[in-house]
């Protein structure tokens, strides 16, 4: 059974840091790409950044500069390094995996990753 399970979120002021971590099990992580996206209320889910199994990542617009995608194999876990946050950057931030038949993983696409985690709550005031 596979489990993605987020950690790391919290409140933080503006211009603050938060290291979001994701923990897989029973999943053969390393070879599968990862992702992180992020959800508002009232807004469709986004995507963030996602990395694929050698490394190479991917952002959206809004992320580059700020955030960094990282995976460690040996620990089966993803992180996401986030500097510089804004109150915009205030949602519920999702820990996603290569499912089946996943391809494509660079477009940030939600309907390409087949794994999901419950979330962590990341909250950034002005």
């Amino acid at each position: 059974q596979v489990q993605l399970v987020e950690s790391g979120g919290g409140s933080v002021q503006s211009g603050g840091s938060l290291r979001l971590s994701c923990a897989a099990s029973g999943y053969t992580f390393s070879n599968r790409y990862m992702g992180w996206f992020r959800q508002s209320p009232g807004k469709e889910r986004e995507g963030v950044a996602a990395i694929d199994s050698d490394g190479i990542t991917t952002y959206a617009q809004f992320a580059k500069g700020r955030f960094t995608i990282s995976r460690d194999n040996a620990k089966n876990t993803l992180y996401l390094q986030m500097n510089n946050l804004k109150p915009e950057d205030t949602a519920m931030y999702y820990c996603a995996g290569q499912g089946a038949g996943g391809i494509v993983w660079w477009l940030l696409r939600a309907a390409d990753f087949g794994y999901w985690g419950q979330g962590t709550q990341v909250t950034v005031s002005s």
